[in-house]
């Protein structure tokens, strides 16, 4: 009999496995952007300025062409620093901004756009490996049209670090864990919740040095492959995955003078922090303070609501264990950080396996109704993108 832990990692999805899912997804973020497009010029706005040169946008390109050190004081004393923002992103900005006639603003929107398709790829990958095609495109198209994918097409972050993130977690199903180790590293040079991912690796490793614990909370189909690999490249996948997130926030410390605690003084400056969700139940509970306000309460209890759910029901079907630790992480440091409130939704725009359940049952249902249930979304979704944009938009 054939030793489980000498047989290779499956194969990654092909391109030509992937192409539904990746079609799919392509012709949902091109509705969403024509939308934003007529959705501008009806009020005199720059859709293209609106993607690339607003918001975080221009802070982005701001390190890429300057370096690090802006910082911008407010009259109440606080102090934005451009310290607060992960380097992965301009540095690939200014790689591509110094090969091609691209400016740092253009090359920021190429990368979101290219990464947003690796990531698209990615959740599909992660789908397909535990559930199967159907419902990796599923998945792949749910994510497009999420009510803030609109986020995808930004010169914003979220749509690079979903991309290491889930290749990340499809690399520790397969047992690739020096694969796994250093996407979470980029990840983690990407964003702060970077952590998620590294905690992902780290949990799954630990669990899958034991044959029995690894079959029990792993996952049947992906545990084979991971308590097989050797122990050393298991050791050293977890030694590798912190580095990243580590090393940024030891240099900003470095560099502000301030220790291994300085990047939280950054963040504070941005009124950043982690205070386990108190200021966020403030925030709700103020919404009860008047009759239409008290609406926008109910929908935010209902929406929190809906991530309680999705997550247990990712538990009760048994999803594997990386994706466990991972969609929990990435919802507990969204919903528990005491940020602006408005982004919340964008902070959850990479915890994808929550959506798993929904890409199953979606997959389960005859091709003419699953293509009418995601096209009626993909049209909600896109209207909502160009309002929101539009309107107050993503801080």
């Amino acid at each position: 009999m054939t030793d489980p832990g000498s047989r290779p990692p499956p194969k990654p999805p092909t391109l030509r496995r992937a192409a539904p899912a990746l079609l799919g997804y392509a012709a949902v973020r091109v509705l969403g952007l024509v939308v934003l497009a007529l959705w501008s010029a009806a009020r005199d706005k720059n859709a293209y300025t609106l993607l690339t040169a607003r918001w975080d946008a221009l802070w982005y390109t701001r390190v890429a062409e300057l370096g690090y050190g802006y910082e911008v004081r407010l009259p109440n004393g606080d102090v934005h620093s451009n310290l607060a923002f992960f380097p992965l992103l301009p540095w690939l900005e200014r790689l591509l901004a110094s090969v091609t006639p691209m400016s740092y603003a253009d090359a920021g929107f190429a990368v979101s756009a290219l990464a947003s398709l690796a990531a698209a790829w990615g959740v599909f990958a992660v789908a397909d490996h535990v559930y199967g095609r159907r419902a990796g495109v599923c998945a792949a198209l749910l994510w497009a049209v999420l009510p803030v994918g609109i986020v995808q097409s930004m010169a914003y972050s979220e749509s690079l670090f979903t991309a290491l993130a889930a290749w990340s977690l499809y690399a520790v199903l397969t047992g690739r864990w020096l694969t796994a180790g250093t996407l979470a590293l980029l990840a983690g040079l990407t964003r702060p919740v970077g952590l998620a991912v590294v905690a992902a690796v780290w949990v799954t490793a630990i669990a899958s040095f034991s044959t029995s614990s690894s079959t029990s909370f792993v996952g049947e189909r992906s545990a084979p492959e991971s308590y097989g690999a050797p122990v050393r490249r298991r050791a050293l996948g977890m030694l590798i995955a912190p580095l990243g997130a580590a090393g940024y926030v030891l240099w900003v410390g470095h560099r502000t003078g301030r220790g291994p605690l300085g990047y939280l003084d950054v963040q504070a400056g941005w009124r950043n922090g982690f205070d386990g969700g108190a200021a966020f139940a403030r925030f709700v509970a103020d919404k009860f303070t008047s009759f239409p306000s008290a609406l926008a309460g109910v929908g935010l209890i209902l929406g929190v609501g809906l991530l309680i759910w999705l997550f247990v029901t990712c538990v009760r079907q048994r999803q594997p264990l990386p994706l466990l630790v991972y969609a929990g992480a990435v919802t507990v440091l969204a919903l528990c950080a005491s940020s602006y409130f408005g982004s919340k939704p964008r902070l959850l725009l990479p915890a994808f396996p929550l959506l798993l359940p929904l890409a199953l049952a979606l997959s389960r249902l005859r091709t003419p109704r699953s293509v009418l249930v995601t096209g009626v979304v993909a049209v909600a979704s896109a209207v909502y993108g160009a309002f929101w944009l539009n309107g107050s938009g993503p801080p």
